[in-house]
């Protein structure tokens, strides 16, 4: 797995590394059960703060694409790859909204009825 930062970029550095990383786990470049990298060791490959490097683990981990475990090491979760896909897919949902105008509150709302309706599109 080949993580890059720009730091030059629009998108805060722990943004870029749990993108990049969500992006792997979607593309099952990295399994489930895959042990990622120490922090620290990430954060200086990457000639960042660990900080910013746990600041995307925690991300991942909210999600439920990582399971962090202190002492123990990340590892990707059984659903990662799941998860990751339905997180690339809602990015995707809230660019094109934001593009079009449409308001957070209105695709929270559009959201929710779907949910509510239980049922497939």
């Amino acid at each position: 797995m080949l993580i890059v930062v720009d730091a030059d970029a629009g998108t805060p550095l722990h943004a870029q590394i749990a993108g990049q990383i969500r992006a792997a786990v979607a593309a099952g470049d990295v399994a489930p059960g895959h042990r990622l990298p120490a922090a620290r060791e990430l954060a200086t490959s990457l000639g960042v703060n660990v900080h910013t490097v746990l600041r995307a683990l925690a991300t991942l981990a909210d999600e439920g694409v990582l399971q962090v475990r202190r002492g123990r090491g990340t590892v990707v979760t059984a659903r990662g790859t799941q998860i990751a896909n339905v997180a690339t897919m809602v990015q995707g949902l809230v660019r094109e909204a934001r593009r079009a105008g449409v308001a957070d509150a209105d695709v929270l709302r559009l959201v929710g009825a779907k949910l509510a309706e239980g049922g497939a599109a």
